[in-house]
Order: C-alpha cells, then sequence, then structure tokens
C-alpha cells in the first residue's frame, strides 16, 4: 500500500513533531507500506522519510523543478519523480497513492489535504485522507468545516468525507484495517 504523506518541510518547528513523523514513518517500512512524499529536505519531511529509509523501507519522492533547483532534493528516495510544477506533483500524488495521511504542516500542507478532499468530492477518485489532529493541531480546521456545513456549504451527507483522527495508534490501527481490506481485494482479484 502506498500511503502519501503531507507534512511540514519547516527545520523551526517543535522537535516532538518531528519525533511524531519520524516514529510514523519507521512504521510504514515496518509494515512493508511504501512512503510516498514530496522528495524534498526538512522538517517533518525529512523526519518522515530519514527513519523509513532507514527501516529499509521503500520511499518514492515527487520534486518539483523549483525545489531541485533550491538544492533541497533528498537523498534518501528509492524512487524520485520530477515534475514541472506544484500543481503537477499534487496530481503525480493522487496517481500514486493509495491513501493519504496529514500531519501537522502549513499552506503546502493544507492546499495538499484541500486538493484530495475537492477532487474526492467531485469523483475524481476514492482513496481515503487520514487527518492526524495531533495536540488539536487541526481544531480550527475541524470546526471550519462544522462551521460550512452548518450554512450549508458543505452537505451534511458528504460523498467523499476526511477522517480526523487524533493519536499516531489511532492512526496506525486504521491504515492496518485498511491494508488489510486491501490485500484481501487483491487476493481475491489474483486468484
Amino acid at each position: 500500500m502506498n500511503i502519501c504523506v503531507y507534512c511540514s518541510a519547516n527545520n523551526n518547528i517543535a522537535e516532538f513533531y518531528k519525533e511524531l513523523a519520524s516514529e510514523f514513518g519507521k512504521w510504514i517500512a515496518s509494515e512493508h507500506y511504501t512512503l510516498v512524499y514530496g522528495g524534498a529536505t526538512g522538517g517533518l519531511m525529512s523526519a518522515v522519510s530519514d527513519s523509513a529509509a532507514q527501516a529499509g523501507g521503500e520511499v518514492i519522492g515527487v520534486l518539483p523543478q523549483r525545489i531541485l533547483q533550491s538544492g533541497r532534493e533528498a537523498k534518501n528516495c528509492t524512487e524520485q519523480h520530477i515534475v514541472r510544477t506544484m500543481n503537477e506533483r499534487k496530481d503525480r500524488f493522487k496517481q500514486l497513492a493509495d491513501v493519504f495521511v496529514c500531519l501537522p504542516g502549513s499552506y503546502g500542507t493544507l492546499d495538499e489535504m484541500f486538493d484530495v478532499i475537492a477532487s474526492g468530492t467531485v469523483g475524481e477518485h476514492r482513496k481515503p485522507i487520514y487527518i492526524l489532529n495531533y495536540q488539536g493541531f487541526y481544531d480550527d480546521t475541524i470546526e471550519q468545516i462544522k462551521h460550512m456545513k452548518e450554512l450549508s456549504f458543505i452537505p451534511q451527507q458528504e460523498n467523499y468525507t476526511p477522517h480526523f483522527v487524533t493519536s499516531l495508534d489511532q492512526l496506525k490501527k486504521e491504515l492496518s484495517q485498511l491494508g488489510q481490506k486491501a490485500q484481501k481485494i487483491y487476493n481475491l482479484t489474483t486468484a
């Protein structure tokens, strides 16, 4: 299962966020899943990809030309895709991923998150997205979604819904169940 992780590339954030990302990357590798991420260095991106690579996991990076030219290409990828723009990067993520995970991040993470949700809403894909609301990081996002529902900007019964989880353990459990379900489907279709 290819897990696409969206997260911060900023180094100037609390160390416990980096530890969280590192633990998650190590877990992805230990479960024999593949990490798909932005292919650059810095912050949680380095933490999640370095730990996955060090644990022997497959790491696929998707790097726009602009970031490549800035000298921030990660050297830990087993496969690296170079794309022209950030929009092409988002499209490639959606092609490569089986599931999306948002760790804490900034504008880029929010852009990627809402791109997946919006494209899922119009039926471009049915791939789930899990948002780790670690220590309430996404509380305001949850409140904004509730507010938009109250005002009927978002239907009460959505046809594509993001899954918010509050702990890394809960995230791992959800992804494990998803991986088991996918494996059963794969075994049925290849038998």
